[in-house]
């Protein structure tokens, strides 16, 4: 059995790459429906913490904090820009840890892009550990859905 479930798993793998990423949520229903696996529980509680979030973080962008708490970071990002490799994952990660999602820093990657390329940085060294700072600031914030 452990030979039939691994060529149907190369099958659904090889038909989603064909397909693209809607077939491999069809075919792992069809899998369930040949198997008679029972599906589980949606998980509603991360649903709504996703959706909490993404409201918040829209009202923050609408309102125009966003943009204050850009420029707050971009000040302190351009007053001292040879801390530009501490400052900027810095900056990512607490604004990460108060938004609630990564996709708030985006605003923020130009800033410390121009800062570390006025002051002869090269820019990918502090826009890479910038951007996974942000992933951390994740499992920091208290209203992310990685908390569950």
């Amino acid at each position: 059995m452990f030979w039939v479930h691994l060529l149907l798993l190369l099958i659904v793998i090889f038909i989603g790459m064909r397909y693209g990423g809607v077939a491999f949520g069809l075919l792992g229903g069809l899998g369930i429906a040949v198997f008679g696996i029972a599906p589980g529980t949606p998980p509603v509680s991360v649903m709504l913490i996703i959706l909490t979030v993404v409201a918040a973080s829209a009202t923050l962008e609408a309102t125009g904090g966003l943009d204050l708490l850009v420029e707050y970071a971009e000040r302190l990002l351009r007053r001292y820009p040879n801390r530009i490799v501490y400052l900027g994952p810095f900056c990512t990660y607490s604004l990460t840890m108060l938004v609630g999602t990564g996709h708030s820093v985006y605003p923020l990657l130009p800033v410390i892009y121009d800062v570390a390329y006025k002051k002869g940085i090269r820019p990918e060294r502090p826009m890479a550990v910038s951007t996974i700072a942000s992933q951390m600031g994740i499992t920091a914030s208290p209203i992310a859905a990685a908390e569950i």
